[in-house]
């Protein structure tokens, strides 16, 4: 998938994402406003404990709604990329790095919360310095990327497979 695309995430992922947006931008930011009008009521707010918490959390908030609706605007959703062995996102790799064998999901760490089963896969984004590194390669390739401590690490790619539960 060109970096230009959004990150891959399943149908449960987006569906729950976007239940989150619709949360968050709705009745938890009135909650918020509403605790802000509420601590302002009080009085002195330099020592009001109630209104610099409100305020911080309403900037949390903001981050996240901003955050997700990018997120969701760019996604590409649920279809599994084809099983052809070339990485992309929404592919689960297996392979060979600094000797350590890893099999890990090329993709957004959102949709790592959806996995089930008790599956402790690991999420790369393709975005990651190996996940650029990897994409567009067959099973069999070797590639090398620098870390971002500047060592150069070779990825030996053994398998591929398209996600699916």
């Amino acid at each position: 998938m060109p970096t230009h695309e959004g990150a891959w995430l399943t149908q449960e992922a987006y569906d729950r994402l976007k239940k989150e947006l619709d949360y968050i931008a709705g009745p938890y930011r009135q909650e918020i406003v509403d605790r802000i009008e509420q601590a302002r009521s009080e009085g002195d707010l330099k020592e009001n404990g109630g209104y610099h918490a409100a305020r911080e959390e309403q900037g949390k908030n903001e981050g996240r709604i901003v955050q997700l609706t990018q997120l969701l605007e760019n996604a590409q959703v649920g279809e599994a990329p084809a099983d052809d062995g070339v990485i992309e996102a929404g592919m689960v790799v297996t392979a060979e790095i600094a000797g350590d064998e890893m099999t890990f999901l090329m993709g957004s760490r959102e949709v790592a919360e959806d996995l089930t089963g008790g599956e402790d896969l690991e999420v790369f984004s393709e975005r990651s310095p190996m996940g650029a590194a990897i994409s567009g390669h067959k099973v069999g390739d070797t590639v090398s990327y620098q870390a971002p401590n500047g060592k150069n690490i070779t990825v030996k790619i053994l398998k591929a497979k398209p996600f699916s539960r």
